[in-house]
């Protein structure tokens, strides 16, 4: 294997790893675990907020943090230090919530708290390595290749942690409980094992000029305020970044949201488990399918695509009654979602200063994260504000679950308006006058 191939599968076996954290533990298991035996007892709206606060905790401190800590490691090369880090930080935490004990829902919810802040910040570094292993013409199908490997890796354990909730005594465990900790571990070792392939075959540049941390930290710092300045010159990332955040907010939100959609709307939890592993397994071939076809068809219009057929999804996900239904949504939402990723991921390296990837993908994930906190409350609201006016034409219990059955879908209709935002923001980003802006730049 050359070291250009070695530098790609090395990059892309980190999507394989940290993916089973995303699927297992934040889609998964941890939402439902913690209603059920870390908050055991407490009011279910309450155990709600207790969640939702350290999900929008932990995305608010990378979201500030990921800039910040992305110029630093520009200045020393030490995006891969940093990866490693950060990885092993959640790492850590995913091991450490098989400890939690029931009841302990103030631990649980600090160690998922910071096992988010290690995924995410180690996604930081990730992305901005990409333009290290991968020459331009080869970014997309590179990008892809990540997202690709990660549905598949993250599937294959989440399939193996599903097998073992459901059949306990096949594993030698007491019950499903026990399978859901000892799965929280099996994510551990698999993020972190894989994460040696990264560490190993990943080769990043030493810097020009050898810099102290200290110096590096003050640099850093110069250099995320500069961004600001360099921004007003580089108008087409900007935009690029509006569009985006728009719509991976659509995005995001529905990845975070769908099984809780789908309970309240009367689906069995064990059907919408299925529909997630359904979406794993056909978005492995697919990302990299859809970004061979952004590269031949043109990146924007893979991208506008993609956006589209989200649109439709939120539209027919308001007025789906069946079972089936969700399934078929699941396949589709399966064929874009790694292509939107990745083919964003990577589009947006072409409007960016190669020597400060790591920075500007700093403000790629800043935005990323902001998105995960505004599209759930969006749902909230927009669910709580039609609730409230319809509940009093109810005066049966029927009524009443029609209500809030109405609420839950006008919440998830809203998301169709940050597709169409990120839609016409996207129109206007012209890839052309972006690469005159950076030569401009430099």
């Amino acid at each position: 294997m050359t070291s250009e191939k070695r530098g790609i599968w090395g990059w892309a076996m980190y999507d394989w790893a940290n993916s089973a954290f995303a699927t297992t533990v934040m889609a998964g298991f941890f939402p439902i675990f913690f209603k059920n035996y870390w908050s055991k007892g407490t009011d279910v709206n309450m155990s709600t907020a207790q969640l939702g606060f350290a999900n929008s905790l932990a995305s608010l401190f990378v979201a500030i943090m990921a800039p910040i800590v992305g110029a630093i490691a520009d200045k020393g090369s030490y995006k891969k230090k940093l990866l490693i880090f950060f990885a092993y930080l959640g790492v850590l935490m995913t091991a450490a919530l098989f400890l939690v004990e029931e009841g302990n829902w103030v631990m649980a919810v600090v160690v998922y708290a910071v096992g988010i802040i290690g995924f995410s910040g180690a996604n930081t570094f990730y992305d901005s390595l990409l333009p290290t292993v991968a020459s331009e013409d080869k970014i997309d199908q590179v990008s892809g290749l990540g997202f690709g490997m990660g549905y598949l890796g993250g599937g294959l354990l989440f399939l193996l942690n599903v097998v073992m909730t459901l059949n306990p005594d096949w594993f030698g465990l007491a019950d499903a409980g026990e399978a859901v900790r000892w799965s929280f571990l099996s994510v551990a070792v698999w993020w972190g094992g894989f994460t040696i392939f990264t560490i190993v075959w990943v080769e990043e540049a030493e810097p020009e000029e050898a810099i102290g941390v200290m110096q590096c930290i003050k640099e850093g710092f110069g250099q995320y305020l500069d961004t600001f300045r360099k921004i007003k010159h580089l108008q087409t990332v900007f935009l690029f970044l509006g569009a985006y955040w728009f719509y991976i907010d659509g995005v995001d939100t529905i990845i975070r949201m769908a099984i809780d959609y789908g309970m309240s709307i009367g689906f069995n939890s064990n059907d919408l488990i299925v529909a997630l592993l359904i979406t794993q397994f056909v978005g492995f071939p697919a990302a990299i399918i859809y970004s061979k076809l952004g590269n031949r068809w043109g990146v924007r219009r893979a991208i506008f695509l993609g956006i589209f057929i989200y649109l439709l999804v939120t539209i027919w996900g308001v007025m789906m009654t069946k079972k089936m239904e969700f399934y078929v949504l699941a396949i589709v939402i399966g064929m874009v979602q790694g292509g939107i990723q990745a083919l964003s991921r990577s589009y947006y390296s072409r409007l960016i200063p190669k020597n400060q990837a790591g920075e500007f993908y700093g403000f790629f994930n800043m935005l990323g994260k902001f998105a995960v906190i505004i599209g759930p409350v969006l749902i909230g609201t927009v669910g709580l504000v039609v609730k409230g006016t319809l509940t009093p034409l109810a005066s049966t219990p029927e009524q009443f679950e029609a209500v809030s059955q109405i609420a839950s879908r006008w919440g998830i209709g809203s998301v169709a308006l940050l597709f169409i935002l990120g839609g016409i923001l996207f129109y206007f980003v012209d890839e052309e006058k972006g690469k005159a802006e950076l030569a401009n730049l430099n």
